[in-house]
């Protein structure tokens, strides 16, 4: 049974925790992590820090190439990246980190090696403690109660949908509207509002591409241009803005 989160818990926690979640990393014909590195370095400030990263969502691609690729965008921005894969404890690597990463790729892979290495519980209570954490893609989805928004396969068995419960509602990323001509399955939409249908007290938010939320001080705000769409059961489907109100996502 999937853990419900405490609502008590999470206004203690926000007045704390510092996240940004993005709903994607790369843009068509853009470089990678182009569009929203002024946000991050916004988000981290000045001062050079070195940032964990977590590399568990690779499938196709090595743990040292994601780390490369991600540490060549973060050091423009004068960070240094390090992939917890290098460390040879990881629980002690989350204990001691200033900045904790996650990017996307496969969710359901990204969540098996998280419990595999026991660093949900490490990860959440260093994050609830302050230490900035940044996800993208998979990386925001982990973010949330489980991982059961996700768009992604389910190559491996995750042994549990719980994942870091650091916000009380779920995001899809990559939210589409798209619905091709020839194309007999189900939308994105469908797809949440049954998830809705099975879980009646939880809010779900299709994040669009280019779109983030930054997360401080107990406050939520939209970063982007488009706009995100909040599921409800039992409420219509609505569209927000970056000048709208979210705080009720974190009540």
């Amino acid at each position: 049974m999937t853990a419900k989160p405490q609502k008590d818990n999470y206004h203690q926690a926000n007045l704390t925790m510092k996240l940004l979640l993005l709903s994607n990393s790369t843009n068509p014909g853009e470089a990678y992590l182009n569009y929203p590195k002024h946000n991050i370095q916004a988000f981290l400030g000045k001062e050079a820090v070195e940032v964990l990263f977590i590399p568990y969502a690779a499938v196709t691609f090595s743990y040292d190439e994601y780390e490369k690729k991600v540490g060549g965008r973060f050091s423009e921005l004068g960070y240094t990246v390090k992939g917890i894969h290098r460390f040879e404890n990881p629980i002690e690597a989350v204990k001691e980190a200033k900045v904790i990463a996650v990017g996307g790729g496969n969710t359901w892979k990204l969540v098996r090696m998280l419990h595999d290495n026991g660093l949900i519980e490490a990860i959440r209570e260093k994050v609830v403690s302050g230490t900035p954490y940044i996800g993208w893609s998979a990386g925001s989805n982990v973010a949330c109660p489980t991982l059961r928004t996700t768009n992604d396969m389910p190559i491996t068995d995750p042994k549990t949908f719980n994942t870091l419960n650091l916000i009380p509602f779920q995001i899809n990323p990559h939210y589409l509207d798209d619905h091709p001509s020839n194309h007999g399955g189900e939308t994105r939409e469908m797809r949440i509002q049954e998830f809705i249908e099975e879980n009646p007290e939880v809010y779900v938010v299709g994040l669009r591409e280019t779109t983030m939320f930054w997360i401080e001080d107990n406050k939520i705000k939209l970063i982007g241009s488009r706009t995100a769409r909040i599921f409800k059961k039992g409420e219509n489907a609505v569209e927000l803005n970056k000048d709208n109100d979210f705080s009720f996502l974190l009540a």
